[in-house]
């Protein structure tokens, strides 16, 4: 089950909804593979939008580990996605944003299912 308030994403392979989640190990392991000290830094370094294939595949497979899968980096790598490279780029941006972005923002669209509270109405203005 997919719970965006937990910060659940998901990774479509095959037709089937993988989970994913960025917990503190995940995202320790990710400070490792991209070298940065804090996650700041490592929240300023996919800010950049320079992601390399590796990149997605490092994302994809910390977020996997990170909600109980038991897969590396290179099988990851080797899946199949649905919606191919993009596939595999939306579910990475969704996974960051998940866990990233601020929770009141909109989710991106098409990037599995989500879990996301109706935003209450503005003000009207004076």
């Amino acid at each position: 089950m997919i719970n965006r308030h937990r910060g659940d994403t998901a990774l479509m392979v095959e037709g089937e909804a993988l989970p994913m989640r960025l917990t503190l190990g995940a995202l320790a392991e990710l400070e490792h593979a991209f070298s940065v000290d804090s996650l700041p830094a490592l929240g300023e370094r996919f800010a950049s939008g320079r992601l390399s294939a590796r990149d997605v595949a490092r994302i994809l497979g910390a977020g996997l580990r990170g909600a109980g899968a038991t897969i590396d980096d290179r099988e990851v790598a080797e899946l199949g996605f649905d919606g191919g490279l993009n596939g595999a780029i939306r579910a990475a941006i969704a996974l960051l944003d998940a866990t990233f972005a601020d929770p009141a923002a909109e989710p991106i669209a098409g990037c599995g299912p989500q879990e996301t509270p109706p935003r209450p109405p503005s003000p009207p203005s004076a």
